[in-house]
């Protein structure tokens, strides 16, 4: 039987060391008996040959796994949501991750550093915006439709017990 494919989503790909990471993400899934696909794969080097990389990738994939965590601030990058709505619409399992259980209101709020205004029914930012409040940690379009888990390690179990 062929290993499942497992597209890595998240901005991972911008640390520093993430030639490094991806090797280690790599013989994690090994050691599960997945195959990773990585951003970084291939040689595209154009914003538009990369986004086809990627979104060939994630055809090719049996799954999606997300790093979810909050990037630059109190939501997941932006890429990565585009790859998991992306994958959700192919009809691929998409398990993310995220360290941390904090209400998407409460992450608002600590990165604000005051505590978010009532208004009736809705919480309102330091802008006057709603904060979409369900006790959720993420945006009730990701929460609901992608299995989340505490980090990477599970996310990948996940997969393989799906």
């Amino acid at each position: 039987m062929a290993a499942l494919k497992v597209y890595i989503a998240g901005p991972d790909v911008f640390r520093t060391d993430a030639l490094a990471w991806a090797a280690e993400v790599r013989r994690r899934c090994l050691a599960l008996g997945l195959e990773a696909l990585i951003p970084l794969d291939g040689d595209a080097s154009t914003p538009a040959g990369i986004y086809a990389n990627n979104i060939d990738m994630i055809r090719a994939a049996d799954a999606v796994v997300a790093n979810l965590k909050p990037f630059r601030g109190a939501e997941p990058d932006s890429g990565t949501c585009f790859e998991v709505g992306f994958a959700l619409a192919l009809g691929k399992p998409v398990v993310g991750y995220l360290h941390s259980a904090e209400s998407l209101c409460e992450r608002v709020a600590r990165l604000q550093g005051s505590p978010l205004v009532a208004d009736g029914e809705c919480v309102l930012d330091a802008e006057g915006w709603r904060v979409e409040n369900f006790d959720l940690p993420l945006n009730l379009m990701l929460a609901v439709p992608v299995k989340l888990v505490a980090d990477l390690e599970q996310a990948l179990l996940a997969v393989v017990h799906e």
